[in-house]
């Protein structure tokens, strides 16, 4: 290499530029008197050498902007104009005398502009004596054919001193490019301009890695000069060349282009004025300047000027795979195997140099890959692709064995090489193959030696298309072999800061010769006219199909022929965020086919990484993944299922939109419309947009919005203003314009379509060669005037020019109203395949139409079948199926639009409604076609109208009217109410309560307290929720803040407030609906399909719509969003709701008034605790109530009992509770026990001394018909607690009957139950529980029985809605007002039309509450249980001295605070299996966690198999009772064969071992409210399959019940939720995940998993809990997929009273992660004698590799070793802790393990 020589000046100017710490050129602030344009070779300087070069000095408080700045005195003036036509510009110029920059100066320069079209403007200005280098540019050929209309100077303004142009939008007459801030100079070797800008919302320039893709304006300076280095960041320069950026102006979407046709090499700077300054090293100025109304018709002018996009090749499309180093092409071939085994969609192969002979082009390695010119063929047998590199530079060594290289030698011959400046002597250099030519692509010679050359190797090697790269053109050597002379060219007087500041670094010396002029003017046009030649050889070699090219380096007007992707980026989280910019920016650059190195080139890719590239790199138009040599593999298949499942997703949804993404192309070749395109080119009205680069649109209609960052599944995206529709739920988003959190687990993206969108699909397979076989379908999304648009093109996917030769299909697509047209527009193609459209899928179709027909031209209307229409309301989509429509053919598709009909709410809810009826009460009467859809409905303005609306910080308070426009309700003995209170209170950030009622009359209120915040939450801000007054007809809308989702909004009809009749009606969020009850529900999801439930306590065995003994006015309600709030009408009377499908729910309630409490959320979960915070926590059961429970309505006498225990302790049965039904009581009295059951105290006595506990019945009726002294209703004679009349009626007791016989009668059972009841059956008086002189009688009762007769653990109270079984009272005659039995409105209750009364006392029945205040029965009947709950629990405490158990039938909300529940006297038979799990599911909601159904079924006779399935799952009720009914077959486990008693054992043996784990879920219900059974969508809310899920359940969020409940079942369908699941029986890990999976039940067996990411705490289980409490703790750690998990233990004695309240009990937390398992010990105040030892920890999921040692270390630090037994099959590790202290008391706070450092998962 030759010294560098420096002159004085040169040498001053490094030394200058060295002290530099900014380069900040031509400054153009606005903030400073004089505007300043940058000295940029003087940023920074010192103030001396500024002045010299006659600038002006002035430093500033702004670190990057120069200090140094032009004058006024450089540049050049105007000489003279000349304007030759309207349309052109000339101008000669004259330099001003100043000094030099960097001499050299040109003195006379030409000025031409011209209008080339309405929307371009050229400016050029060059040397005007001396021809200067111009880009050779292919496809922008010289200035003529002049097509604009606008005269030019309505554009350009030229100032004449210094010489400037002004720019303006014709439109507006608004500055867009102003360059008279600043002068020109124009140099030999420096040519610099700087132009003011309108905005600051710049985009474009590159190629470089732009973190975002609006610029930063701040002093930013970018080179462009094509280079080989590393996409990392930096500001440097990289593969591509593109002085090109656009601006949008404002919020009108206005823009333009600006576009330097210029290939030296050049830096830009971005300037905050806002400014743009260029600088070039050579050439001339030459812009192009585009005006656009939007930023995409800007980018379609700059694509007319350069050429715009090829179409590539369909099968391009698909998925591509490549590595650079196979190492073989067995590797190859088993990479493509693994992968096309995986079902992975999947079209091209690709090899990289490594398939070459030493890396040498046209060769390949005859040993490692001696198959390769098969390798197509294998390819090809599967319908795929292959797709071989070629670099640029040619190897001079010769091949292996001495043998010629012959390409190298007709190369040679040719002289197709880059010479030196000689210009005959190749220039040397190095690259992969070791020391190389260059071949010279702009040389025709080189053109014709490369096309030959293709053409011999593609007849030895057959593949399908080149990939192109080194082509920067890169070089290992400075320059060449020999270095670069010094010389300007190599050492110019100024570098623009390219990469190492040396022009020739990492390429060729700039004094090399090409065809098109010296390296220096032409380098980065390299990899531009390797393109050109290499198209005309694929045009040689494929002739007339389209082939595909990739290329790294490029230049404006490579789209046409080439794609390209980002070059070498790397495995980390910057590079796939900085991808989409990238992307972005060549979408501008007219390169559509585009995309990174999917999962990173360079580095090992993790599998959370590499999942989450595959998501969003599914959605690239360049779709390939690729890693360099040395790293390991990255395709697919080789990370294992949850990658490959989750990338066959994405992909199968690509391959389905590949239509609408070939269409895109089409888009872009005809019209230049982007492909990947951001979104601020569609919504450019919204400033949000302007910024946004981590979401992108494909075409108009589809976002996409990944997740870029590790460790989030939760991810705050952005959606513009249009309709969204999720496109894998179908469901419209609730927001726009505005950000939303998605829910984005691990194998999930965001991906939306844009309402008014019609996308063409076609169904996936695993290449496109078969997907093009595949019928079509067409994606609907309605926008909101219900319209939609699309195009589909269509051709043969291979075939070149097919748009030229009109070898093509074309359609439009429209939907207007209802109607969809398929107009095709051009049919020039006949697809071989036949194809069809065979699925049309609408969007945004609320509602079913009556009718869909299909007209094909002009020919006959075809009504489509019933079985081709499906429609979902809950999600509002339309599918129609099977339509066998032909591609190519127009066709009319039509369905009817069906708005009103749902809309319509019920005016006449009682039978036999007629139009007469109807109108008599204002309403409308239209017969519907819909089935259930009432034909009787209000009209929209019926109800009542606000008035004055006061509001404050903690809530509002309005009166509202009745619209006296409309008559009464229609029920004459209910008079309407007309002025009503409104009353809504902020209680706190997520509840809040409306309450209307009568100001002017005191109506009955539910006495059941809650606990309401203190103070109400007055923020604004904090709030989950607003709330808006409709004013008429009158309403109140609750809105969720976040989402924007209406989750109440009653500004419906209907609204009526009467003495006796009340209803009111909302719209709901989603047709996604929970609770009410009591009731049987055939479903957990409601069936909103006009379904009435009506609610009023009973005695009521379950049954379909049969209200039953609660009543739970409570509901869950999920939004579409999967946020959830739930719903309380505090009101106790006799009620119903009717679900509709509007969907919208109607309450109507015979009283009281409207209190309704809302809480928010905003998931499941904190629905239930945030509702039972409102009504109280659930009590806190003692330990021993969670073991089995045996009972049944029919023992004879204590004997059996005693036989029974005998024989469940022998057959070794886990067994703590035995019960006594009312035959233990004598005549079923009350508190008297019977003479066959003498023996019983005894026998509960040596019971409970070995560890049981026993249960007695009571029922609150209490006989009156003694002929001995009866002390409990003597009692109650002289406490006064029994119901009477109201005093003006009779002082007497409302008499009944329940259970109590008359004394000295023999009952004959053989007589009709009613006989039955009238001869034998005793008067019995009903307590009422509101008094507190009942409790005191029935504590006082309670006590002495317990004393003196029996000893009891827990209480069971039955009968207490109050049952009655005489209707009313003895005698049926109920005094007083026959409304009271008969109301003018009948909720639908069993057997309504025999009165509310029926089965129970007379609703005139007075009682008073606590303070006194008198009550009818017909306002609190249903509250008679709740009454009775909680007197009960106190007794039981008081007498017991022990916590114990309460479990009631009849329930309120806030009964769970006392008491459990089971699910009433059901049926021995399969359906009301899975029915237990509803109502246990639906009780969960209603804050009674301790639940469950009698196993086996009350009524009726158990049937073996059905039992011993039952008993599989009661094992896993929280409360677990075998009970049945008298005269039946005893059921319980010890009465059928030893095969049913071991399968028994078996399962309740695990429940004991998982009791721990379960009493733990009770504490955390009582101390926060969480629910014990959770239906699976409490965990998994954002999968919406499991909304419907009710047949399977979870203990709290870890143990999966998945039970056979279907007679002769061998296996079970189970839905296996989104997380990592063991088999509780093996500890294996199921390896799927969010998927219905087919599971082996044998009759001893039921499904059970557990969910890794969780710990559970179990005891080895015994015969009851008193000994197996007794058991060291151990630990079922289940490993997440990242190795973690955690849980928690709560333990205390077990029965203590208010332990939790008293700070009586451990809690301790339990964490596992990086090989270590340790505890925290939350809170301590266990007595030592309760405390436990740590036993066996079990570790699932702990690896494959053996663990060689496991330690326990103590609070104090000492270390324990432990021996661990590892299973390497299930990869399960046991460590049993023995000799170690108790890990659980106050010295012992973690525990740990260790494995050898295999680099493996670490157990615990």
């Amino acid at each position: 290499m030759g010294k560098r020589r420096f002159s004085s000046l040169e040498l001053t100017l490094i030394v200058l530029f060295l002290l530099m710490t900014v380069v900040a050129i031509t400054l153009i602030a606005l903030f400073v008197v004089q505007k300043k344009v940058t000295d940029d070779a003087m940023c920074m300087c010192l103030h001396q050498k500024c002045e010299q070069r006659g600038c002006c000095w002035s430093p500033l408080d702004e670190r990057n902007a120069p200090w140094c700045f032009f004058s006024k005195q450089h540049g050049y003036t105007v000489e003279s104009v000349e304007q030759p036509s309207p349309t052109v510009m000339n101008a000669r110029l004259k330099r001003m005398p100043s000094p030099s920059l960097f001499g050299a100066d040109i003195e006379e320069l030409s000025f031409h502009a011209e209008m080339q079209s309405q929307n371009r403007l050229r400016f050029k200005i060059t040397d005007a004596h001396k021809q200067r280098f111009e880009v050779p540019h292919e496809h922008v050929s010289s200035i003529n054919n002049i097509q604009a209309s606008t005269p030019i100077s309505n554009i350009l303004e030229i100032t004449h001193k210094p010489f400037g142009l002004i720019v303006r939008r014709k439109e507006n007459n608004k500055v867009l490019f102003d360059t008279s801030v600043g002068p020109l100079v124009f140099a030999d070797q420096y040519l610099q301009l700087s132009t003011m800008l309108p905005a600051s919302y710049i985009y474009g320039l590159g190629e470089h890695v732009h973190r975002n893709y609006r610029h930063d304006m701040n002093w930013k300076t970018w080179p462009i000069f094509t280079r080989d280095a590393f996409p990392n960041g930096g500001t440097h320069n990289l593969y591509g060349h593109y002085p090109f950026f656009l601006c949008l102006e404002d919020q009108s979407g206005k823009s333009f282009g600006v576009f330097l046709m210029n290939s030296n090499a050049m830096e830009v700077t971005l300037q905050p004025a806002p400014a743009v300054t260029y600088r070039t090293i050579g050439g001339i100025l030459d812009f192009y300047i585009f005006f656009g109304d939007t930023p995409e018709q800007v980018v379609q002018e700059f694509l007319n000027l350069i050429g715009r996009p090829v179409i590539p090749p369909y099968w391009s499309l698909g998925f591509q795979l490549s590595r650079w180093d196979y190492g073989s092409l067995d590797e190859v071939k088993r990479t493509v195997q693994r992968n096309r085994d995986a079902g992975l969609p999947y079209d091209i192969q690709y090899t990289d140099i490594d398939y070459m002979e030493d890396k040498k082009d046209f060769t390949y390695d005859k040993i490692k890959f001696r198959d390769l010119p098969q390798f197509a063929d294998y390819m090809h047998e599967k319908g795929q692709k292959y797709i071989l590199i070629l670099d640029p530079a040619i190897a001079t060594s010769k091949r292996v064995g001495n043998a010629p290289y012959d390409s190298y030698d007709r190369g040679t011959e040719k002289n197709a090489w880059v010479t030196e400046s000689d210009g005959k002597t190749p220039l040397l250099g190095e690259v992969w193959p070791g020391e190389t030519v260059f071949p010279d692509y702009t040389s025709p010679n080189c053109i014709d030696w490369w096309v030959d050359e293709y053409d011999r190797f593609y007849k030895e090697i057959k593949h399908d298309a080149l990939w192109i790269d080194m082509n920067e053109v890169a070089n290992f050597k400075k320059g060449s072999t020999n270095g670069c002379a010094d010389n300007e060219l190599n050492y110019p007087p100024f570098t623009p800061r390219i990469l190492d500041e040396v022009m020739y670094s990492k390429t060729l010396c700039m004094d090399a010769k090409q065809a098109w002029g010296d390296h220096y003017d032409v380098h980065s046009l390299y990899g531009y006219s390797m393109v050109l030649a290499t198209e005309k050889a694929l045009q040689h070699v494929f002739r007339g199909n389209r082939t595909l090219m990739l290329t790294r380096s490029s230049f404006p007007g490579v789209g046409k022929y080439s794609g390209h992707w980002l070059g070498d980026n790397a495995a980390n989280w910057n590079d796939i965020k900085w991808a989409i910019p990238g992307m972005l920016e060549f979408s501008l650059f007219g390169v559509p086919y585009i995309g990174a190195d999917i999962c990173g080139f360079f580095d090992d890719s993790s599998e959370e990484l590499c999942r989450r590239w595959m998501q969003v790199g599914a959605f690239y138009p360049f779709s390939r993944n690729h890693n360099a040599q040395g790293y390991k593999p990255q395709d697919p298949a080789v990370f294992g299922s949850r990658l490959v499942e989750s990338s066959k997703h994405y992909l199968n949804i690509r391959y389905t939109l590949l239509p609408y993404l070939y269409t895109l192309f089409y888009k872009a070749h005809t019209t230049g419309e982007t492909v990947v395109r951001p979104l601020l080119h569609e919504f450019y009205s919204d400033i949000n947009t302007w910024s946004l680069d981590r979401q992108f649109l494909w075409g108009k209609h589809l976002l996409i919005t990944p997740v870029l960052d590790p460790g989030v599944d939760m991810l705050e995206a952005y959606f513009p203003d249009a309709l969204w529709y999720n496109y894998e739920t179908m469901e419209a988003l609730p927001v726009r314009k505005q950000k939303y959190t998605l829910h984005l687990p691990g194998d999930k993206l965001g991906l939306h379509i844009r309402g008014g969108a019609i996308l063409p699909t076609q169904r996936p397979a695993v290449t496109t060669t078969y997907s093009r076989r595949n019928p079509m379908g067409l994606i609907i999304a309605l926008d909101d005037n219900s319209q939609a648009a699309g195009e589909l093109f269509w051709d043969d996917g291979d075939s070149r020019e097919t748009v030229q030769n009109g070898n093509y299909i074309h359609y439009k697509f429209s939907v207007v109203y209802g109607v969809l047209t398929m107009q095709v527009t051009h049919a020039g193609f006949q697809d071989p395949n036949n194809l069809r459209f065979e699925n049309i899928t609408v969007l945004g179709v609320p509602y079913p139409p009556m009718s869909v027909s299909v007209t094909e031209g002009n020919n006959i209307t075809n009504v489509l079948s019933a079985d081709k229409i499906h429609h979902d309301s809950s999600k509002k989509v339309l599918f129609l199926r099977g339509l066998s429509l032909s591609l190519g053919k127009t066709y009319i598709v039509q369905w009817d639009q069906v708005m009103e009909e749902y809309q319509r709410f019920d005016c006449y809810p009682e039978e036999n409604s007629d139009e007469a009826k109807c109108k008599e009460r204002g309403c409308i009467w239209e017969p519907s076609h819909f089935e259930r859809v009432p034909w009787c409905y209000y009209p929209k303005d019926y109800g009542y109208t606000a008035t004055e609306v006061t509001e404050t910080d903690s809530g509002m308070t309005l009166d509202i009217t009745r619209n006296r426009k409309y008559k009464s309700s229609g029920r004459p003995d209910s008079p309407d109410i007309n002025y009503l209170r409104v009353e809504i209170r902020y209680h706190s950030e997520h509840m809040l309560q409306f309450k209307i009622w009568d100001p002017t009359s005191r109506r009955y209120e539910v006495p059941v307290p809650l606990s309401i915040p203190s103070t109400p939450e007055t923020n604004e801000d904090k709030r989950l929720y607003k709330v808006i007054i409709t004013k008429n007809p009158f309403g109140i809308q609750v809105i969720r803040k976040s989402t924007g989702t209406k989750i109440w909004d009653s500004s419906v009809p209907g609204f009526t407030f009467s003495d006796m009749f009340i209803q009111v009606s909302t719209r709901l969020a989603s047709e996604y609906v929970y609770g009410f009850g009591e009731t049987e529900h055939l479903t957990y999801r409601h069936d909103l399909n006009y379904h009435t439930w009506g609610m009023f306590a009973k005695d009521q065995p379950p049954g379909y719509k049969m209200n039953c003994y609660g009543v739970h006015p409570f509901h869950m309600g999920l939004e579409t969003t999967a946020h959830a709030h739930g719903v309380l009408l505090l009101n106790s009377n006799a009620m119903d709701v009717t679900l509709q499908r509007t969907p919208a729910i109607t309450y109507r309630t015979v009283g009281g008034i409207l209190d309704f409490y809302m809480v928010l959320g905003p998931t499941p979960e904190l629905v239930v605790q945030e509702y039972t915070e409102l009504i109280g926590r659930p009590v806190l059961p003692a330990y021993w109530s969670l073991g089995f429970q045996l009972c049944r309505y029919g023992y004879a006498n204590d004997q059996e009992i005693a036989d029974l225990y005998r024989d469940m302790r022998a057959a070794g049965i886990p067994y703590d509770v035995q019960y006594a039904d009312i035959d233990y009581l004598d005549r079923q009295l009350d508190f008297v026990l019977d003479p066959e059951f003498n023996g019983l105290p005894a026998l509960v006595d040596r019971m409970r001394g070995e560890g049981m506990k026993f249960i007695i019945i009571l029922d609150p009726a209490i006989s009156g018909n003694e002929t001995r002294y009866y002390p409990a209703f003597e009692r109650g004679i002289e406490d006064d607690v029994f119901i009477k009349w109201p005093k003006e009626l009779s002082d007497d007791i409302v008499w009944g009957k329940v259970w109590p016989d008359f004394p000295n009668v023999t009952v004959d059972d053989s007589l009709d139950w009613d006989t039955q009841v009238e001869l034998f059956r005793s008067f019995t008086a009903f307590p009422d529980f509101f008094r507190n002189r009942t409790a005191r009688w029935w504590h006082r009762e309670i006590k002495e029985f317990y004393e003196k007769t029996l000893k009891f653990d827990g209480l069971w109270i039955d009968m207490n809605e109050p049952a009655s079984f005489v209707h009313g009272t003895v005698g049926e005659k109920c005094l007083g007002s026959p409304l009271l039995e008969n109301p003018p409105y009948m909720p639908p209750l069993e057997s309504k039309h025999r009165g509310l009364n029926h089965k129970t006392l007379c609703m005139n029945s007075q009682q008073f509450l606590s303070d006194g205040t008198p009550v009818r029965h017909y306002d609190v009947h249903s509250l008679y249980g709740w009454s009775q709950t909680k007197p009960t629990y106190d007794s039981l405490l008081n007498v017991t001295g022990s916590r114990g158990i309460v479990v009631t039938r009849s329930t309120y909300p806030s009964s769970g605070k006392w008491a459990g529940h089971w699910l009433g006297d059901n049926y021995a038979s399969w359906d009301q299996l899975y029915k237990s799990i509803i109502g246990m599911m639906e009780f969960s909601l209603f804050g009674i966690p301790y639940t469950g159904a009698d196993i086996c079924g009350f009524f009726n006779t158990a049937q073996y198999e059905m039992c011993l399935r039952w008993m599989q799952l009661g094992a896993f009720y929280p409360y677990s009772r075998n009970h049945n009914g008298k005269g039946n077959p005893r059921q319980d486990p010890v009465a059928w064969n030893s095969t049913f008693a071991e399968a028994s054992r078996d399962v309740l043996n695990i429940r004991y071992t998982l009791l721990p784990y379960l009493y733990t879920l009770m504490f955390e219900a009582h101390s926060k409210g969480s629910t014990v059974i959770r239906p699976l969508l409490h965990e998994f809310v954002n999968d919406k399959a499991t909304w419907d899920i009710y047949k399977q359940f979870l203990w709290g969020p870890a143990l999966l019940i998945t039970p056979a409940m279907d007679p002769g079942a061998v296996s079970v369908d189970g839905y296996v939720p989104d997380a990592r699941w063991y088999d509780y029986h093996t500890a294996k890990y199921v390896g799927v995940r969010k998927q219905v999976v087919t599971m082996p039940t044998p009759l001893d067996h039921i499904n059970l998993h557990i969910r890794g990411g969780h710990i559970l705490p179990w005891q080895k289980p015994e015969n009851n809990t008193h000994y197996s409490r007794r058991n060291p703790l151990g630990l079922i750690v289940a490993l997440s997929d990242s190795g973690t998990a955690q849980g928690s233990f709560f333990w205390d004695d077990g029965e203590g009273i208010d332990t939790y309240e008293k700070g009586e009990y451990l809690l301790t937390s339990f964490t596992a992660a990086s090989n270590s398992l340790s505890n925290k010990i939350v809170h301590n105040g266990l007595a030592p004698a309760d405390r436990l030892i740590l036993g066996v920890v079990k570790v699932w999921g702990a690896g494959s590799t053996q663990i060689q040692q496991v330690t326990l270390t103590d609070a104090a630090g000492t270390s324990h070793p432990l021996t661990p037994q590892h299973n390497i099959s299930t990869q399960s590790n046991n460590a049993l802790i023995t000799q170690a202290p108790s890990v659980l008391g106050p010295d012992e706070s973690s525990s740990r393990s260790n494995r050898d450092s295999d680099g493996g998962q670490k157990p615990c």
